[in-house]
């Protein structure tokens, strides 16, 4: 073999479609666009329209609203945090912070700060110091003899400054 030789396998590429080349290729004079109208000239945007018949985004129900500025928390569970301190990638006895558990990979990023909720068992003391914990987490880790400080969330606090 030698390199004026090297060509794809049959089938493995397909010639681009020639449109507007004489009537002789299939698609000549019209380029298959049919006769005047808007779909027939460049810059169509048609999408949605279903030809004078509702369409389906106004015939489906709206409810609700997306609030523009909610807050992303990354949720971490108490079991979770167990886990990471039985595997020694935590340490019980410094604090615990949402860098911290950035670090020892419970979440693999903060957002807009760490939520703890109150799923599995905590057996550890543990000082945390997160943007957000429930009702039920808190009670868990001080029912295991630690403590919870609540700092409010990086958006919040530029929002109030």
């Amino acid at each position: 073999m030698k390199l004026h030789e090297i060509r794809d396998n049959d089938g493995a590429s397909r010639a681009k479609k020639r449109v507007a080349r004489g009537p002789g290729s299939g698609k000549g004079k019209t380029a298959g666009r049919g006769i005047k109208g808007q779909t027939s000239r460049s810059g169509v945007a048609l999408n949605g329209y279903e030809g004078g018949q509702m369409p389906l985004y106004r015939r489906l129900p709206k409810r609700g609203f997306s609030k523009p500025n909610r807050l992303d928390f990354a949720v971490v569970n108490l079991g979770q945090i167990q886990a990471f301190i039985d595997a020694g990638k935590l340490d019980a006895k410094a604090d615990v912070t949402e860098d911290a558990l950035v670090a020892a990979g419970v979440t693999r990023r903060k957002l807009d700060g760490v939520r703890v909720l109150a799923k599995g068992e905590l057996k550890a003391a543990l000082n945390i110091t997160v943007a957000g914990a429930s009702k039920s987490a808190i009670e868990a880790i001080e029912k295991a003899g630690g403590k919870v400080t609540v700092t409010r969330p990086a958006k919040e606090e530029a929002a109030a400054e």
